[in-house]
Protein backbone atom coordinates (compact mmCIF):
# COMPACT_ATOMS: atom_id res chain seq x y z
CA UNK A 1 0.00 0.00 0.00
CA UNK A 2 3.05 2.19 0.83
CA UNK A 3 4.32 1.77 -2.58
CA UNK A 4 1.78 2.28 -4.34
CA UNK A 5 0.83 5.80 -2.49
CA UNK A 6 4.85 6.60 -3.19
CA UNK A 7 4.04 5.86 -6.97
CA UNK A 8 0.25 7.48 -7.47
CA UNK A 9 1.91 11.10 -5.49
CA UNK A 10 4.82 10.96 -8.21
CA UNK A 11 2.86 10.54 -11.05
CA UNK A 12 0.50 13.67 -9.12
CA UNK A 13 3.35 15.60 -9.02
CA UNK A 14 4.72 15.01 -12.56
CA UNK A 15 1.43 15.76 -13.75
CA UNK A 16 0.96 18.76 -11.82
CA UNK A 17 4.12 19.96 -13.63
CA UNK A 18 2.54 19.91 -16.93
CA UNK A 19 0.22 23.19 -16.22
CA UNK A 20 1.44 26.63 -16.03
CA UNK A 21 3.82 27.54 -13.08
CA UNK A 22 1.04 29.50 -10.37
CA UNK A 23 -1.78 29.11 -12.83
CA UNK A 24 -5.31 29.54 -11.10
CA UNK A 25 -7.71 26.71 -11.72
CA UNK A 26 -10.09 29.00 -13.30
CA UNK A 27 -6.80 29.90 -15.74
CA UNK A 28 -6.38 26.16 -16.24
CA UNK A 29 -10.14 25.64 -17.78
CA UNK A 30 -9.84 28.57 -19.43
CA UNK A 31 -6.64 26.61 -21.04
CA UNK A 32 -7.82 23.23 -21.27
CA UNK A 33 -10.71 24.41 -23.44
CA UNK A 34 -8.84 26.51 -26.01
CA UNK A 35 -6.96 22.97 -26.12
CA UNK A 36 -10.17 20.75 -26.91
CA UNK A 37 -10.75 23.67 -29.30
CA UNK A 38 -8.14 23.52 -31.34
CA UNK A 39 -7.39 19.86 -30.65
CA UNK A 40 -11.20 19.56 -32.23
CA UNK A 41 -10.97 22.07 -35.65
CA UNK A 42 -7.45 20.42 -36.69
CA UNK A 43 -8.44 17.13 -36.31
CA UNK A 44 -11.76 17.08 -37.65
CA UNK A 45 -9.89 19.20 -40.50
CA UNK A 46 -7.16 16.47 -41.26
CA UNK A 47 -9.29 13.97 -41.28
CA UNK A 48 -12.09 15.22 -43.76
CA UNK A 49 -8.69 16.56 -45.80
CA UNK A 50 -7.23 12.95 -45.87
CA UNK A 51 -10.70 11.11 -46.52
CA UNK A 52 -11.54 13.60 -49.52
CA UNK A 53 -8.32 14.00 -51.10
CA UNK A 54 -6.06 11.23 -50.01
CA UNK A 55 -9.15 8.63 -49.74
CA UNK A 56 -7.23 7.87 -46.66
CA UNK A 57 -8.98 6.58 -43.23
CA UNK A 58 -9.73 10.07 -41.41
CA UNK A 59 -7.83 8.61 -38.55
CA UNK A 60 -4.16 9.42 -40.15
CA UNK A 61 -5.46 13.36 -40.58
CA UNK A 62 -6.20 13.35 -37.11
CA UNK A 63 -2.18 11.77 -35.86
CA UNK A 64 -0.85 14.42 -38.65
CA UNK A 65 -3.04 17.32 -37.49
CA UNK A 66 -1.70 16.46 -33.43
CA UNK A 67 1.61 15.78 -34.49
CA UNK A 68 1.42 19.47 -36.45
CA UNK A 69 -0.17 21.58 -33.42
CA UNK A 70 1.73 19.10 -30.82
CA UNK A 71 3.93 20.37 -27.78
CA UNK A 72 6.88 19.33 -30.40
CA UNK A 73 5.63 21.29 -33.28
CA UNK A 74 3.55 24.90 -33.61
CA UNK A 75 1.93 23.91 -29.84
CA UNK A 76 4.89 24.98 -28.04
CA UNK A 77 5.18 28.80 -30.16
CA UNK A 78 1.55 29.58 -29.78
CA UNK A 79 1.33 31.95 -26.87
CA UNK A 80 -1.98 32.64 -25.36
CA UNK A 81 -2.00 36.04 -23.76
CA UNK A 82 -2.37 35.43 -20.06
CA UNK A 83 -2.24 31.25 -20.21
CA UNK A 84 1.39 30.91 -21.81
CA UNK A 85 2.18 28.49 -24.68
CA UNK A 86 -1.15 26.62 -25.97
CA UNK A 87 0.39 23.06 -25.29
CA UNK A 88 3.54 23.83 -23.43
CA UNK A 89 6.29 21.08 -23.09
CA UNK A 90 6.63 21.57 -19.43
CA UNK A 91 7.06 17.38 -18.14
CA UNK A 92 9.23 15.48 -20.86
CA UNK A 93 7.46 12.68 -19.39
CA UNK A 94 4.55 13.97 -19.92
CA UNK A 95 3.65 15.94 -23.04
CA UNK A 96 0.50 17.00 -22.71
CA UNK A 97 -2.20 17.47 -19.66
CA UNK A 98 -3.60 15.29 -17.22
CA UNK A 99 -6.76 16.69 -18.24
CA UNK A 100 -6.17 15.91 -22.45
CA UNK A 101 -4.90 12.25 -20.84
CA UNK A 102 -8.31 11.48 -18.84
CA UNK A 103 -10.15 12.77 -22.35
CA UNK A 104 -8.29 10.86 -24.48
CA UNK A 105 -8.46 7.45 -22.46
CA UNK A 106 -12.15 8.19 -22.44
CA UNK A 107 -12.55 8.10 -25.90
CA UNK A 108 -10.44 5.05 -26.46
CA UNK A 109 -12.77 3.07 -24.07
CA UNK A 110 -15.65 4.29 -26.12
CA UNK A 111 -13.25 3.19 -29.63
CA UNK A 112 -13.31 0.34 -28.35
CA UNK A 113 -16.68 -0.57 -26.67
CA UNK A 114 -18.35 0.30 -30.37
CA UNK A 115 -15.57 -1.99 -31.72
CA UNK A 116 -16.58 -4.25 -29.68
CA UNK A 117 -20.80 -3.61 -30.40
CA UNK A 118 -19.78 -4.18 -34.16
CA UNK A 119 -17.51 -7.19 -33.77
CA UNK A 120 -19.46 -10.08 -35.97
CA UNK A 121 -19.75 -12.49 -32.74
CA UNK A 122 -20.89 -15.34 -35.54
CA UNK A 123 -17.51 -14.91 -37.64
CA UNK A 124 -15.40 -15.49 -34.66
CA UNK A 125 -17.33 -18.13 -32.81
CA UNK A 126 -18.11 -20.57 -36.27
CA UNK A 127 -17.26 -19.50 -39.33
CA UNK A 128 -14.42 -19.98 -41.49
CA UNK A 129 -11.14 -22.67 -40.30
CA UNK A 130 -9.48 -20.33 -42.79
CA UNK A 131 -9.96 -17.44 -41.45
CA UNK A 132 -8.93 -18.28 -37.90
CA UNK A 133 -5.90 -20.08 -39.17
CA UNK A 134 -4.93 -16.51 -41.29
CA UNK A 135 -5.47 -14.42 -37.97
CA UNK A 136 -3.17 -16.98 -35.71
CA UNK A 137 -0.58 -17.10 -38.37
CA UNK A 138 -0.83 -13.43 -38.93
CA UNK A 139 -0.25 -12.27 -35.10
CA UNK A 140 2.58 -15.01 -34.18
CA UNK A 141 4.47 -13.95 -36.76
CA UNK A 142 3.99 -9.88 -36.61
CA UNK A 143 4.98 -10.77 -32.46
CA UNK A 144 7.79 -12.96 -33.11
CA UNK A 145 9.29 -10.47 -35.81
CA UNK A 146 8.92 -7.39 -33.94
CA UNK A 147 10.14 -8.72 -30.72
CA UNK A 148 13.32 -10.00 -32.61
CA UNK A 149 13.69 -6.66 -34.34
CA UNK A 150 13.64 -4.75 -31.51
CA UNK A 151 16.31 -6.85 -29.81
CA UNK A 152 18.27 -7.43 -32.69
CA UNK A 153 18.61 -3.77 -33.39
CA UNK A 154 18.89 -3.22 -29.50
CA UNK A 155 16.26 -1.35 -29.14
CA UNK A 156 15.40 -3.78 -25.92
CA UNK A 157 17.78 -5.49 -24.00
CA UNK A 158 15.94 -8.92 -24.22
CA UNK A 159 12.94 -10.94 -25.71
CA UNK A 160 10.70 -10.05 -22.45
CA UNK A 161 11.37 -6.60 -22.20
CA UNK A 162 8.58 -4.16 -22.15
CA UNK A 163 9.89 -2.46 -25.56
CA UNK A 164 10.34 -5.38 -26.98
CA UNK A 165 6.89 -7.02 -26.01
CA UNK A 166 5.15 -3.74 -27.00
CA UNK A 167 6.48 -3.58 -30.40
CA UNK A 168 5.10 -7.11 -31.02
CA UNK A 169 1.58 -6.07 -29.83
CA UNK A 170 1.66 -3.29 -31.49
CA UNK A 171 3.11 -4.88 -35.01
CA UNK A 172 -0.47 -7.95 -34.46
CA UNK A 173 -3.15 -5.02 -34.84
CA UNK A 174 -5.07 -5.33 -38.11
CA UNK A 175 -7.81 -2.53 -39.42
CA UNK A 176 -10.44 -4.04 -41.87
CA UNK A 177 -12.05 -0.52 -42.58
CA UNK A 178 -9.51 0.47 -45.50
CA UNK A 179 -9.52 -2.78 -47.08
CA UNK A 180 -13.24 -3.13 -47.11
CA UNK A 181 -13.53 0.06 -49.06
CA UNK A 182 -10.84 -1.19 -51.94
CA UNK A 183 -13.00 -4.76 -52.09
CA UNK A 184 -15.86 -3.21 -52.33
CA UNK A 185 -15.09 -0.74 -54.98
CA UNK A 186 -13.70 -4.12 -56.86
CA UNK A 187 -16.90 -6.10 -56.32
CA UNK A 188 -14.75 -8.49 -54.16
CA UNK A 189 -16.38 -8.20 -50.43
CA UNK A 190 -18.35 -11.50 -50.52
CA UNK A 191 -15.28 -12.99 -53.13
CA UNK A 192 -13.53 -15.91 -51.76
CA UNK A 193 -10.50 -13.89 -50.40
CA UNK A 194 -12.72 -11.28 -49.06
CA UNK A 195 -14.93 -13.57 -46.87
CA UNK A 196 -11.38 -14.48 -45.41
CA UNK A 197 -10.25 -11.64 -44.68
CA UNK A 198 -13.20 -10.28 -42.78
CA UNK A 199 -13.13 -13.37 -41.01
CA UNK A 200 -9.41 -13.66 -39.80
CA UNK A 201 -9.34 -9.62 -39.18
CA UNK A 202 -12.48 -10.07 -36.23
CA UNK A 203 -10.42 -12.78 -35.12
CA UNK A 204 -7.40 -10.63 -35.06
CA UNK A 205 -8.83 -8.25 -32.97
CA UNK A 206 -10.20 -10.31 -30.59
CA UNK A 207 -6.32 -12.25 -30.44
CA UNK A 208 -4.83 -8.93 -30.31
CA UNK A 209 -6.48 -8.03 -27.54
CA UNK A 210 -5.61 -11.56 -25.62
CA UNK A 211 -1.97 -10.51 -26.14
CA UNK A 212 -2.54 -6.72 -24.84
CA UNK A 213 -3.50 -8.13 -21.98
CA UNK A 214 -0.66 -10.90 -21.44
CA UNK A 215 1.80 -8.25 -22.52
CA UNK A 216 0.86 -5.26 -20.09
CA UNK A 217 1.02 -8.17 -17.45
CA UNK A 218 4.32 -8.70 -18.33
CA UNK A 219 5.43 -4.64 -18.55
CA UNK A 220 3.73 -4.35 -14.58
CA UNK A 221 5.83 -7.23 -13.56
CA UNK A 222 8.86 -6.02 -14.66
CA UNK A 223 8.14 -2.48 -13.75
CA UNK A 224 7.60 -4.09 -9.85
CA UNK A 225 11.27 -5.13 -10.83
CA UNK A 226 10.21 -8.92 -10.19
CA UNK A 227 12.31 -11.14 -12.24
CA UNK A 228 10.44 -12.02 -15.61
CA UNK A 229 10.89 -15.99 -15.93
CA UNK A 230 9.05 -18.92 -17.73
CA UNK A 231 6.86 -19.25 -14.48
CA UNK A 232 5.81 -15.54 -14.65
CA UNK A 233 4.96 -15.39 -18.14
CA UNK A 234 2.69 -18.48 -17.77
CA UNK A 235 1.34 -17.06 -14.74
CA UNK A 236 0.65 -13.73 -16.18
CA UNK A 237 -1.22 -15.33 -19.44
CA UNK A 238 -3.04 -17.62 -17.54
CA UNK A 239 -4.54 -14.74 -15.60
CA UNK A 240 -5.07 -12.36 -18.57
CA UNK A 241 -6.58 -15.36 -20.43
CA UNK A 242 -8.82 -16.28 -17.93
CA UNK A 243 -9.97 -12.76 -17.13
CA UNK A 244 -10.65 -12.48 -20.73
CA UNK A 245 -12.87 -16.03 -20.96
CA UNK A 246 -13.90 -15.64 -17.67
CA UNK A 247 -15.57 -11.83 -18.09
CA UNK A 248 -16.57 -12.82 -22.00
CA UNK A 249 -18.34 -15.91 -21.46
CA UNK A 250 -20.47 -14.24 -17.96
CA UNK A 251 -21.09 -11.31 -20.59
CA UNK A 252 -22.55 -13.54 -23.46
CA UNK A 253 -24.38 -16.13 -20.87
CA UNK A 254 -25.66 -12.33 -18.86
CA UNK A 255 -26.17 -10.25 -22.17
CA UNK A 256 -29.87 -10.74 -22.75
CA UNK A 257 -30.76 -10.95 -19.15
CA UNK A 258 -28.86 -7.57 -18.87
CA UNK A 259 -30.60 -6.26 -22.21
CA UNK A 260 -34.19 -6.88 -20.78
CA UNK A 261 -33.47 -5.18 -17.33
CA UNK A 262 -32.34 -2.24 -19.49
CA UNK A 263 -35.38 -2.17 -22.01
CA UNK A 264 -37.40 -1.37 -18.75
CA UNK A 265 -35.76 2.03 -18.62
CA UNK A 266 -37.57 2.81 -22.24
CA UNK A 267 -35.92 5.61 -22.89
CA UNK A 268 -32.77 4.88 -25.64
CA UNK A 269 -30.84 7.44 -24.42
CA UNK A 270 -30.61 6.52 -21.00
CA UNK A 271 -30.42 2.61 -22.17
CA UNK A 272 -27.14 3.90 -24.08
CA UNK A 273 -25.84 5.68 -20.84
CA UNK A 274 -26.37 2.85 -18.91
CA UNK A 275 -24.43 0.44 -21.11
CA UNK A 276 -21.65 3.20 -21.39
CA UNK A 277 -21.29 3.29 -18.05
CA UNK A 278 -21.03 -0.75 -17.47
CA UNK A 279 -18.56 -0.49 -20.00
CA UNK A 280 -16.40 1.71 -18.26
CA UNK A 281 -17.05 0.11 -14.96
CA UNK A 282 -15.76 -3.20 -16.52
CA UNK A 283 -12.62 -1.37 -18.22
CA UNK A 284 -12.02 -0.43 -14.23
CA UNK A 285 -12.16 -3.12 -13.23
CA UNK A 286 -9.91 -4.93 -16.16
CA UNK A 287 -7.44 -1.87 -15.27
CA UNK A 288 -7.74 -2.98 -11.08
CA UNK A 289 -6.69 -6.74 -12.32
CA UNK A 290 -3.38 -5.44 -14.21
CA UNK A 291 -5.06 -5.62 -17.18
CA UNK A 292 -5.34 -2.66 -19.64
CA UNK A 293 -8.67 -0.51 -19.59
CA UNK A 294 -9.45 -0.91 -23.31
CA UNK A 295 -9.90 -4.80 -22.81
CA UNK A 296 -13.12 -4.54 -20.42
CA UNK A 297 -14.45 -2.32 -22.76
CA UNK A 298 -14.04 -4.23 -26.08
CA UNK A 299 -15.44 -7.21 -23.82
CA UNK A 300 -18.63 -5.66 -22.92
CA UNK A 301 -19.09 -4.51 -26.45
CA UNK A 302 -18.55 -8.02 -27.71
CA UNK A 303 -21.25 -9.40 -24.75
CA UNK A 304 -23.91 -6.96 -26.16
CA UNK A 305 -23.13 -7.40 -29.62
CA UNK A 306 -25.46 -10.05 -30.75
CA UNK A 307 -28.72 -8.24 -28.83
CA UNK A 308 -31.45 -6.54 -30.37
CA UNK A 309 -30.23 -3.59 -29.03
CA UNK A 310 -26.45 -3.18 -30.94
CA UNK A 311 -27.81 -1.28 -33.15
CA UNK A 312 -29.56 1.25 -31.05
CA UNK A 313 -26.55 1.72 -29.25
CA UNK A 314 -24.59 2.53 -32.03
CA UNK A 315 -26.81 5.09 -33.17
CA UNK A 316 -27.13 6.30 -30.11
CA UNK A 317 -23.35 6.63 -29.14
CA UNK A 318 -22.69 8.13 -33.00
CA UNK A 319 -22.22 11.31 -32.31
CA UNK A 320 -20.51 10.99 -28.87
CA UNK A 321 -17.52 8.91 -30.90
CA UNK A 322 -17.74 11.26 -33.72
CA UNK A 323 -16.72 14.10 -30.91
CA UNK A 324 -14.68 12.33 -28.67
CA UNK A 325 -12.64 9.75 -30.87
CA UNK A 326 -11.00 12.18 -33.00
CA UNK A 327 -9.55 13.90 -29.78
CA UNK A 328 -8.10 10.63 -28.65
CA UNK A 329 -5.81 10.33 -32.36
CA UNK A 330 -4.89 13.95 -32.46
CA UNK A 331 -3.76 13.79 -28.73
CA UNK A 332 -1.89 10.48 -30.35
CA UNK A 333 0.25 12.46 -32.92
CA UNK A 334 0.89 15.11 -30.12
CA UNK A 335 2.98 12.60 -28.38
CA UNK A 336 5.07 11.83 -31.19
CA UNK A 337 8.64 13.90 -30.79
CA UNK A 338 9.99 13.83 -34.62
CA UNK A 339 13.79 14.54 -32.74
CA UNK A 340 13.36 11.94 -30.86
CA UNK A 341 13.04 9.66 -33.71
CA UNK A 342 16.08 10.43 -35.61
CA UNK A 343 18.55 8.01 -34.12
CA UNK A 344 16.20 5.03 -34.92
CA UNK A 345 14.78 6.50 -38.29
CA UNK A 346 16.59 3.41 -39.71
CA UNK A 347 15.03 0.81 -37.33
CA UNK A 348 11.39 2.60 -37.85
CA UNK A 349 11.94 1.92 -41.50
CA UNK A 350 13.30 -2.10 -40.75
CA UNK A 351 10.41 -2.22 -38.24
CA UNK A 352 7.92 -0.95 -40.90
CA UNK A 353 8.98 -3.27 -43.85
CA UNK A 354 9.15 -6.44 -41.15
CA UNK A 355 5.54 -5.39 -40.27
CA UNK A 356 4.48 -5.56 -44.04
CA UNK A 357 6.77 -8.97 -44.71
CA UNK A 358 4.89 -10.30 -41.08
CA UNK A 359 1.43 -10.04 -42.46
CA UNK A 360 1.94 -10.79 -45.93
CA UNK A 361 3.85 -14.12 -44.94
CA UNK A 362 1.56 -15.03 -41.71
CA UNK A 363 -1.92 -14.56 -43.25
CA UNK A 364 -0.56 -15.87 -46.88
CA UNK A 365 1.23 -19.25 -45.64
CA UNK A 366 -1.76 -20.29 -44.02
CA UNK A 367 -4.10 -19.37 -46.69
CA UNK A 368 -1.70 -20.90 -49.41
CA UNK A 369 -1.44 -24.28 -47.43
CA UNK A 370 -5.24 -24.40 -47.65
CA UNK A 371 -7.51 -23.68 -50.22
CA UNK A 372 -5.92 -20.44 -51.81
CA UNK A 373 -3.14 -20.35 -55.12
CA UNK A 374 -0.44 -17.65 -54.32
CA UNK A 375 -2.19 -14.87 -55.73
CA UNK A 376 -4.90 -15.56 -53.65
CA UNK A 377 -2.64 -15.92 -50.23
CA UNK A 378 -1.17 -12.64 -51.54
CA UNK A 379 -4.47 -10.56 -51.76
CA UNK A 380 -5.24 -11.90 -48.18
CA UNK A 381 -1.60 -10.89 -46.76
CA UNK A 382 -2.46 -7.64 -47.83
CA UNK A 383 -5.37 -7.06 -46.85
CA UNK A 384 -4.53 -7.88 -43.59
CA UNK A 385 -1.86 -5.03 -43.51
CA UNK A 386 -3.13 -2.03 -42.56
CA UNK A 387 -2.96 -0.93 -38.67
CA UNK A 388 -5.16 1.51 -37.15
CA UNK A 389 -6.91 2.11 -34.23
CA UNK A 390 -5.91 -0.92 -31.84
CA UNK A 391 -2.27 -0.62 -33.13
CA UNK A 392 -2.44 3.20 -31.90
CA UNK A 393 -3.78 2.32 -28.66
CA UNK A 394 -1.52 0.11 -27.76
CA UNK A 395 1.62 2.37 -28.12
CA UNK A 396 -0.49 5.06 -26.09
CA UNK A 397 -0.60 2.65 -23.52
CA UNK A 398 3.06 1.71 -23.87
CA UNK A 399 4.09 5.38 -23.97
CA UNK A 400 1.78 6.43 -20.72
CA UNK A 401 2.69 3.66 -18.97
CA UNK A 402 6.48 4.00 -19.43
CA UNK A 403 7.27 0.65 -21.16
CA UNK A 404 8.41 2.71 -24.06
CA UNK A 405 9.68 5.73 -24.82
CA UNK A 406 9.27 8.81 -27.11
CA UNK A 407 11.30 7.37 -29.85
CA UNK A 408 9.63 3.91 -29.85
CA UNK A 409 6.09 5.52 -30.07
CA UNK A 410 7.03 7.67 -32.73
CA UNK A 411 8.04 4.24 -34.78
CA UNK A 412 4.93 3.02 -33.54
CA UNK A 413 2.93 5.74 -35.35
CA UNK A 414 5.65 5.25 -38.11
CA UNK A 415 4.86 1.93 -39.19
CA UNK A 416 1.16 2.45 -38.53
CA UNK A 417 1.23 5.48 -41.42
CA UNK A 418 3.58 3.31 -43.66
CA UNK A 419 1.16 0.40 -43.61
CA UNK A 420 -1.45 1.89 -44.31
CA UNK A 421 -0.63 4.03 -46.74
CA UNK A 422 1.02 0.99 -48.65
CA UNK A 423 -1.97 -0.93 -48.26
CA UNK A 424 -4.33 0.64 -51.16
CA UNK A 425 -2.49 0.26 -53.77
CA UNK A 426 -0.68 -3.11 -53.52
CA UNK A 427 -3.91 -4.54 -52.69
CA UNK A 428 -5.66 -2.88 -56.01
CA UNK A 429 -2.86 -4.42 -57.96
CA UNK A 430 -3.15 -7.93 -56.89
CA UNK A 431 -6.94 -7.70 -58.19
CA UNK A 432 -5.61 -5.94 -61.32
CA UNK A 433 -3.84 -8.64 -62.41
CA UNK A 434 -6.95 -10.90 -62.97
CA UNK A 435 -7.32 -14.36 -62.04
CA UNK A 436 -9.17 -16.62 -59.40
CA UNK A 437 -7.15 -16.65 -55.96
CA UNK A 438 -8.54 -20.53 -55.15
CA UNK A 439 -6.25 -23.42 -56.24
CA UNK A 440 -7.55 -25.19 -59.47
CA UNK A 441 -10.23 -27.67 -57.95
CA UNK A 442 -11.86 -25.32 -56.27
CA UNK A 443 -11.53 -22.19 -58.35
CA UNK A 444 -14.62 -23.85 -60.73
CA UNK A 445 -17.60 -21.57 -60.46
CA UNK A 446 -16.33 -19.66 -56.69
CA UNK A 447 -16.36 -16.25 -58.67
CA UNK A 448 -19.37 -17.39 -60.93
CA UNK A 449 -21.14 -18.35 -57.98
CA UNK A 450 -21.87 -14.07 -56.91
CA UNK A 451 -24.52 -12.60 -57.66
CA UNK A 452 -24.37 -8.44 -58.13
CA UNK A 453 -27.53 -6.89 -57.65
CA UNK A 454 -27.43 -3.05 -58.66
CA UNK A 455 -30.10 -0.01 -57.73
CA UNK A 456 -29.04 2.96 -59.37
CA UNK A 457 -31.44 5.78 -57.64
CA UNK A 458 -31.72 9.37 -58.94
CA UNK A 459 -29.44 11.16 -56.21
CA UNK A 460 -26.77 9.94 -53.73
CA UNK A 461 -29.26 11.06 -50.73
CA UNK A 462 -31.71 8.95 -52.34
CA UNK A 463 -29.01 5.88 -52.36
CA UNK A 464 -27.61 6.88 -48.72
CA UNK A 465 -31.48 6.12 -47.84
CA UNK A 466 -32.22 3.21 -49.66
CA UNK A 467 -28.82 1.91 -48.36
CA UNK A 468 -29.97 2.23 -44.69
CA UNK A 469 -33.91 0.84 -45.57
CA UNK A 470 -32.10 -2.10 -47.20
CA UNK A 471 -29.79 -2.80 -44.03
CA UNK A 472 -32.89 -2.37 -41.56
CA UNK A 473 -34.87 -4.50 -44.14
CA UNK A 474 -32.34 -7.60 -43.45
CA UNK A 475 -32.21 -6.66 -39.59
CA UNK A 476 -35.75 -6.95 -39.61
CA UNK A 477 -35.89 -10.64 -40.97
CA UNK A 478 -33.37 -11.35 -38.03
CA UNK A 479 -29.76 -10.94 -40.25
CA UNK A 480 -26.91 -9.71 -38.33
CA UNK A 481 -25.78 -6.50 -40.01
CA UNK A 482 -22.46 -4.70 -39.34
CA UNK A 483 -20.37 -2.07 -40.66
CA UNK A 484 -16.83 -2.25 -42.32
CA UNK A 485 -15.29 0.33 -40.86
CA UNK A 486 -16.71 4.24 -39.66
CA UNK A 487 -15.36 5.60 -43.34
CA UNK A 488 -16.84 3.24 -45.67
CA UNK A 489 -20.69 2.68 -46.79
CA UNK A 490 -20.56 -0.76 -46.67
CA UNK A 491 -21.59 -3.81 -44.68
CA UNK A 492 -21.49 -7.68 -44.44
CA UNK A 493 -25.07 -9.28 -43.66
CA UNK A 494 -24.96 -12.77 -42.02
CA UNK A 495 -27.23 -15.23 -40.89
CA UNK A 496 -26.29 -19.07 -40.57
CA UNK A 497 -24.48 -19.72 -43.92
CA UNK A 498 -25.84 -16.80 -45.62
CA UNK A 499 -23.22 -14.12 -46.83
CA UNK A 500 -24.32 -10.82 -48.66
CA UNK A 501 -22.19 -7.59 -48.59
CA UNK A 502 -24.34 -4.26 -49.10
CA UNK A 503 -22.48 -1.19 -50.08
CA UNK A 504 -22.72 2.74 -51.66
CA UNK A 505 -20.64 3.84 -54.34
CA UNK A 506 -21.91 7.14 -55.35
CA UNK A 507 -25.83 7.00 -56.51
CA UNK A 508 -25.44 3.16 -56.53
CA UNK A 509 -26.49 0.57 -54.15
CA UNK A 510 -25.33 -2.85 -54.60
CA UNK A 511 -25.61 -6.42 -53.15
CA UNK A 512 -23.57 -8.65 -53.67
CA UNK A 513 -24.76 -12.60 -52.83
CA UNK A 514 -23.99 -16.25 -54.05
CA UNK A 515 -26.20 -17.87 -56.54
CA UNK A 516 -28.02 -19.62 -54.13
CA UNK A 517 -29.17 -16.86 -51.92
CA UNK A 518 -29.77 -14.19 -54.24
CA UNK A 519 -33.78 -14.75 -54.58
CA UNK A 520 -33.55 -14.19 -50.64
CA UNK A 521 -31.56 -10.41 -51.10
CA UNK A 522 -33.90 -9.75 -54.01
CA UNK A 523 -37.20 -10.64 -52.18
CA UNK A 524 -36.09 -8.02 -49.31
CA UNK A 525 -35.16 -5.37 -51.58
CA UNK A 526 -38.63 -5.76 -53.50
CA UNK A 527 -40.17 -5.91 -50.00
CA UNK A 528 -38.62 -2.42 -49.37
CA UNK A 529 -38.89 -0.72 -52.25
CA UNK A 530 -42.96 -1.89 -52.02
CA UNK A 531 -42.92 -0.21 -48.80
CA UNK A 532 -41.54 3.26 -49.99
CA UNK A 533 -43.56 2.88 -52.98
CA UNK A 534 -46.73 2.46 -50.92
CA UNK A 535 -45.10 5.36 -48.29
CA UNK A 536 -45.29 7.64 -51.12
CA UNK A 537 -48.97 7.12 -52.18
CA UNK A 538 -50.20 7.26 -48.47
CA UNK A 539 -48.00 11.23 -48.89
CA UNK A 540 -49.55 12.10 -52.00
CA UNK A 541 -52.84 11.23 -50.69
CA UNK A 542 -52.38 13.28 -47.73
CA UNK A 543 -52.84 16.29 -49.14
CA UNK A 544 -52.67 18.27 -52.61
CA UNK A 545 -48.91 18.76 -53.12
CA UNK A 546 -49.80 21.89 -54.62
CA UNK A 547 -52.38 23.12 -51.18
CA UNK A 548 -49.35 22.23 -49.48
CA UNK A 549 -47.04 23.80 -50.89
CA UNK A 550 -49.14 27.21 -50.89
CA UNK A 551 -50.37 26.66 -47.11
CA UNK A 552 -46.57 26.54 -46.13
CA UNK A 553 -45.71 29.95 -48.44
CA UNK A 554 -48.82 31.69 -46.77
CA UNK A 555 -48.01 30.62 -43.44
CA UNK A 556 -44.46 32.32 -43.76
CA UNK A 557 -45.04 35.16 -45.40
CA UNK A 558 -48.28 35.69 -42.76
CA UNK A 559 -45.17 35.61 -39.76
CA UNK A 560 -43.05 38.02 -42.08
Amino acid sequence: MEDTLISTGKVALALAETAAPGASHHELMTLLILQLAVILIAAKVGGLVFRRYFRLPSVLGELVAGMVIGPYALGARIAIPGLGALFALNNPDFPVSSELQAISQVAAIILLFLSGLETDLTVFLRYSVIGTLVAIGGVIFSFVLGDLCAVYFGVASSFSDPEALFLGTIATATSVGLTARILTEHQKMSSPEGVTILAGAVIDDVLGIIVLAVVVGLSRLSRSNEQVHWGSIAAVAFKAVGFWIVCTAGGLLLARRVTGTLKHLRSPETIAGVSLGLALLLSGFSEMAGLAMIIGAYIMGLSLSRTDIATMLQNQLQGLYDMLVPIFFCVMGMLVNVRAMHHVMIFGLVFSLISVLAKVLGCGLPAYLTKFNARGALRIGLGMLPRGEVALIVAGIGLTTHAIGQDVFGVSIMMTMITTFMAPPLLERSFHLGGTGLKDKEAEGAEDGLRYIPLELPTTDLASFMLGRIAQGFRNEEFFVYRLGRDTRSYQIRKDDMIFTLSMEGNVVQVTASAAYEHVARFIILEEILELQSMAQAFQKLQNMEALKSSLLKGLFDES
